[in-house]
């Protein structure tokens, strides 16, 4: 039995269904579900945490079946690795991108609560690229993650 997800959550997966029909790749039942319980979640989610939600929609479920829906998801832009957590997050852009051109990511890590805030600054991308370039290496591709305390775990 499918979970009812939020209605932003919906409204996400309806937008990533749309690029996939457009990009003429397909998202399936599958990285459906797998996408959705990553866009509901509180806080980034471990691909064996995912594994124990889906086996709890549809049975039984291996390990490589979430990785092969997470490598998907990642290939089309549809959710980042936070590699600090081994961890995944929901990244449905408003804007559209191509699939395999993914935009700069920088994650602000809370330490506290493990609550992961995604920033897209391109002053940052720029200045990583700029400060790259300055040794003759180019950057095709950065996954920013800083840590920290947020503002909720400060003011407790």
């Amino acid at each position: 039995m499918p979970p009812d997800f939020t209605p932003a959550t919906t409204a996400k997966l309806a937008h990533a269904t749309a690029l996939c029909d457009r990009r003429g790749s397909r998202l399936t039942e599958l990285r459906r579900l797998v996408l959705g319980l990553i866009l509901d979640a509180e806080a980034p989610t471990g691909a064996y945490d995912l594994l124990e939600r889906l086996r709890a929609h549809r049975g039984a479920a291996a390990p490589p079946t979430v990785y092969r829906a997470l490598d998907f998801l990642q290939e089309q832009g549809f959710v980042h690795r936070i590699e600090r957590l081994s961890a995944f997050v929901g990244c449905i852009e408003a804007h559209d991108h191509e699939a395999g051109h993914h935009h700069a990511a920088q994650f602000l890590i809370c330490r506290t609560c493990g609550q992961a805030t995604e920033l897209d600054d391109h002053a940052l991308a720029h200045a990583l690229s700029d400060a790259a370039a300055a040794v003759g290496f180019k950057v095709t591709g950065a996954t920013i993650e800083a840590e920290g305390t947020c503002a909720k775990c400060q003011e407790e």
